[in-house]
């Protein structure tokens, strides 16, 4: 299993309110008694980054009521690959899920109120899911049990587009480029 480290700024320091949420996991009444410590933390030392690098440019880092339940759902609607995890608390919560679909990295975690960050739905955005086959993801998610906000159709700007709305209220549009002619 990948050890999760703590990402801080350019000096290695991790921001007030996740380090309070390292300082949960550090505590051992959090951590699993099959899990080893030091493999889930990594070397306090090492803080140059994180253990799987994020793909991509700029990396949605979603928060929600259920992380590890929204992975196992994307794995099915959008063929995302898990590669980290942190281990649920004794709540069943999460503070961390690093996946990829489609070539670039998405974030997950719960929410943890009692450090800062109440669950909030999600609201004024959307995940773009660029695809070359438009169809195909289509079909998988909608069999997965998205909701159609708006099918896909040949949008003004010649591009095939859709949204779906997944079971954690997280939009999605799907966007198929146009072909040369």
């Amino acid at each position: 299993a990948a050890a999760i480290r703590p990402v801080g700024g350019p000096d290695g320091i991790a921001a007030p309110n996740v380090a309070k949420m390292l300082g949960a996991v550090r505590d051992e009444r959090h951590l699993s008694s099959e899990m080893n410590r030091a493999e889930i933390l990594g070397d306090e030392r090492d803080r140059d980054g994180p253990a799987v690098p994020p793909r991509g440019g700029v990396v949605a880092y979603l928060s929600l009521d259920g992380a590890l339940r929204a992975a196992a759902f994307y794995e099915k609607a959008f063929g995302a690959e898990i590669l980290a995890s942190v281990p649920p608390d004794g709540q069943g919560r999460t503070m961390h899920v690093h996946l990829c679909v489609n070539g670039t990295s998405v974030m997950l975690s719960d929410a943890f109120p009692e450090y800062g960050h109440p669950l909030q739905a999600p609201q004024a955005f959307s995940l773009l899911l660029p695809v070359e086959d438009i169809a195909t993801w289509w079909e998988r998610a909608v069999a997965a049990g998205v909701e159609v906000v708006m099918p896909y159709q040949e949008m003004f700007w010649g591009d095939l587009y859709g949204q779906l709305r997944d079971p954690f209220g997280v939009i999605w549009a799907l966007n198929q480029a146009k072909r040369a002619a």
